[in-house]
């Protein structure tokens, strides 16, 4: 939990470095917290209001820890872009998230794992 509120906390910070763990577990969190939603939207028939408000609330913050993510591996956050090619797209990005970070200080900054 306190990786999903560290996100949280950077809302907007696009810039530095995110280790997979803060990847990973803000990702488990989102997923859980979507899932609650959903089922209060269906339990109360109000249609996704709420798991729709809730995707745009973390919207800013998925794509702000998803650049960091990928600063981490040492690309560029505009990297996310290729997401947008259907299917090999999404793995190439998945293959991005999975990696290990650049050991040591590049061009975005101290290695997180290092400086925690």
């Amino acid at each position: 939990m306190e990786w999903y509120l560290k996100v949280l906390k950077q809302y907007a910070d696009f810039n530095g470095r995110a280790r997979r763990t803060e990847f990973w577990m803000f990702f488990l969190f989102n997923v859980i917290v979507s899932i609650i939603f959903t089922i209060i939207d269906t339990m109360l028939g109000t249609y996704g209001a709420l798991s729709g408000i809730y995707g745009l609330a973390i919207l800013i913050p998925a794509l702000a820890v998803s650049v960091r993510r990928l600063h981490d591996t040492g690309k560029s956050g505009w990297m996310i872009l290729v997401g947008l090619i259907p299917v090999i797209g999404f793995i190439w990005l998945l293959v991005l998230y999975i990696m290990e970070g650049t050991p040591g200080e590049n061009q975005y900054g101290a290695n997180p794992k290092e400086v925690a």
